[in-house]
């Protein structure tokens, strides 16, 4: 197997070629585990683990390896494992914040192409979750496509597609029933050697339905959804990168029904690029789109040119952005100052040895 058809490009052959690794020392994560990850490598799969510089210069989650990343690898002597020295940098991602009241980021999926943002036609559409999910796509730097699943049980396809088609201009929509095929050929022109494709969406949305299609094999173990809310359990419990029998390769993960943003100012701006532009054509620049004169937003709403939910989601994701960002530049200072303290220690415990 060559790294090319695990997804390696000329990027990352400059990068390699500027710290002048070799490539025997490349290697691809395909699975997360505690402590331990899978790794493919020229050589084949390898299980892999951290060395402790890593582990201890790693001062957040996002700096230790994720699925998808490369990484610099070499051999434990005397045994069969690798250690993992240095991950590469990634050339896209699909990250957003950790659940819970913790302020820190999390890699989903890191260098893809592609990502298929995936939602069930049944009670759990929800398109303002789909306004969310792109916001990240397109912050991360991977191409979004659009697949809505179970389109046999919706009765007025039609209508969802037109919902979406008003959050998501230009980007590619597709249905798709899985379980009998229909629309996955559609779905398969994505596939091409050496890129890489993630699948995100909640539980029960037939992510891991629609990757047994496309691997050809009962590979990813599938539930059903359960009884009243057509809320799915949760089948895929980690992140795993799949190669495909014909070329490519395809990312499955855990269902998430809370996508928080991180870092995702160009991300808002793409998703919500026609609120942006109506704000540029206010009477006035400082405009707060409530009452006052020349307002082109209060104008778009009023005649329906913009939603009223749509425009209630760009405040909310804004407002949501802002907090994060305050957090976030408020434990970097914390945790600078915390690093200022620790080398005036160490100073002052070096003065007093000296004399």
């Amino acid at each position: 197997m060559k790294l090319e058809d695990l997804g390696w490009n000329p990027y990352f052959e400059n990068v390699r070629v500027e710290k002048n690794y070799s490539r025997n020392m490349m290697g691809r994560v395909i699975a997360e585990y505690k402590h331990l990850y899978k790794v493919y490598t020229e050589d084949g799969e390898c299980a892999a683990e951290v060395t402790g510089k890593l582990r201890h210069q790693a001062t957040n989650r996002a700096m230790f390896p994720a699925v998808g990343d490369w990484v610099v690898v070499q051999d434990l002597v005397g045994e069969s494992k690798k250690l993992i020295q240095e991950v590469l940098p990634r050339q896209s991602k699909f990250s957003r914040k950790v659940a819970g009241a913790v302020i820190e980021e999390q890699i989903v999926a890191s260098n893809v192409d592609t990502i298929f943002l995936v939602n069930a036609l049944n009670h759990d559409f929800n398109v303002r979750r789909i306004e969310r999910a792109l916001i990240l796509a397109w912050e991360g730097g991977a191409q979004p496509v659009i697949i809505l699943s179970k389109g046999d049980l919706c009765d007025d396809v039609a209508s969802k597609i037109s919902e979406v088609e008003s959050v998501a201009v230009g980007v590619p929509i597709h249905v798709i029933t899985a379980v009998e095929a229909d629309g996955c050929e559609a779905v398969r022109e994505y596939i091409q050697p050496g890129k890489t494709i993630a699948l995100i969406g909640s539980s029960g949305v037939g992510k891991s339905t629609l990757i047994n299609r496309i691997l050809g094999e009962e590979l990813q173990r599938v539930n059903e959804v359960r009884e009243g809310d057509d809320r799915g359990k949760h089948t895929t419990t980690h992140r795993q990168l799949l190669l495909i029998p014909e070329g490519g390769l395809i990312m499955d993960t855990p269902g998430m029904r809370e996508l928080q943003l991180w870092d995702a100012d160009e991300g808002v701006s793409s998703t919500f690029e026609d609120v942006d532009s109506l704000i540029a054509q206010c009477r006035f620049s400082d405009c707060n789109h409530n009452n006052e004169p020349g307002c082109a937003v209060r104008a778009a709403l009023t005649n329906g040119e913009l939603e009223q939910s749509r425009y209630n989601n760009y405040l909310k994701m804004n407002r949501e952005l802002a907090y994060i960002n305050s957090k976030a530049s408020a434990n970097l200072r914390n945790e600078q100052k915390s690093k200022g303290k620790q080398i005036s220690m160490y100073l002052k415990t070096k003065n007093k040895s000296i004399y």
